[in-house]
């Protein structure tokens, strides 16, 4: 004669345990972070490396793309409409202002479907969320250091030419400033972009508008007479990018101190308050509307 299965409840200590897909506390996130850097840099490489195969140019796109939007804004708005006016060496502050503008702008776009975009990541693993949006800005960072040669190249052998001085040993500073406010931008970008997916038409048109307003190929002391916006302008902080790398490059002149600590201040800002809003959204990542 055969008997059912017998049942006997056991009580279970849930001590220790967690939900899946919970929001860890900070420290512990950061450490959980840290210790897939290895990982994150290496899928860094590995998406740079397959970037443009597909295309016949291939990862030569890299540097020709802001060299043919330079050219592009450089017959526009030097040859056509004379912008060019009063701006020492503007081949050069139109070079460094396209290249590295760009660097930020797709840091925030791609930065911003980096949640959407890895959700099938999301959906196979546990893992800090951060690390795809990090990812991403990684990733722009070393598909910049061929660009970057190309841009110093350029502002070389475009006449008048710049000069190698002493100074072009602190641009790398600048870069690492921006760097970390890519950072920042981008895990704001991308908690908002996971919240809703139109939000990626709006960081397509802020960009456009921050283009106009971070003197990429014009000087705004020509079209500004208010102190006080003038001002306000010049704390933009890509403009401060730059503007500061313009000086060390083009022009042999130190920045001033203040243009250090706010570029600092907003470095710093920006990835203090990206990492913690993106944070407090760990547990909504990946869930399906």
């Amino acid at each position: 004669m055969t008997t059912g299965p017998s049942w006997r409840w056991e009580r279970v200590n849930p001590e220790g345990l967690k939900p899946v897909g919970g929001r860890p506390p900070l420290g512990e996130y950061l450490s959980s972070l840290w210790r897939r850097r290895h990982f994150i840099v290496a899928d860094s490489r590995a998406r740079v490396s397959s970037t443009g195969r597909q295309m016949f140019l291939g990862q030569a796109w890299l540097v020709l793309k802001p060299v043919l939007e330079a050219a592009v804004y450089m017959i526009i708005f030097g040859l056509v409409l004379k912008q060019n006016r009063g701006i020492e060496n503007f081949l050069g502050y139109l070079v460094i202002g396209v290249f590295l503008f760009q660097y930020t702008t797709r840091s925030l776009t791609s930065g911003g479907t980096a949640v959407i975009n890895g959700k099938s990541l999301i959906h196979a693993f546990s893992f800090p969320r951060a690390s795809l949006p990090i990812a991403v800005v990684i990733r722009e960072t070393i598909s910049m250091f061929p660009v970057l040669l190309a841009m110093v190249a350029l502002i070389l052998v475009i006449p008048p030419g710049a000069k190698v001085s002493t100074l072009w040993f602190l641009f790398p500073l600048v870069f690492i400033l921006q760097f970390i406010f890519n950072f920042g931008i981008a895990m704001i970008a991308a908690r908002l972009v996971a919240y809703a997916r139109d939000v990626t038409h709006l960081l397509n048109l802020m960009a456009r508008f921050w283009f106009y307003g971070s003197a990429v190929f014009f000087s705004y002391d020509r079209f500004i007479d208010s102190p006080t916006m003038l001002t306000f302008i010049q704390l933009n902080p890509l403009f401060m990018v730059l503007d500061m790398s313009r000086d060390l490059l083009l022009y042999e002149r130190l920045p001033e101190i203040t243009s250090w600590l706010k570029l600092s201040g907003w470095a710093a800002a920006s990835f203090l308050i990206g990492l913690i809003f993106f944070w407090r959204g760990e547990e909504t990542y990946g869930r399906d509307s």
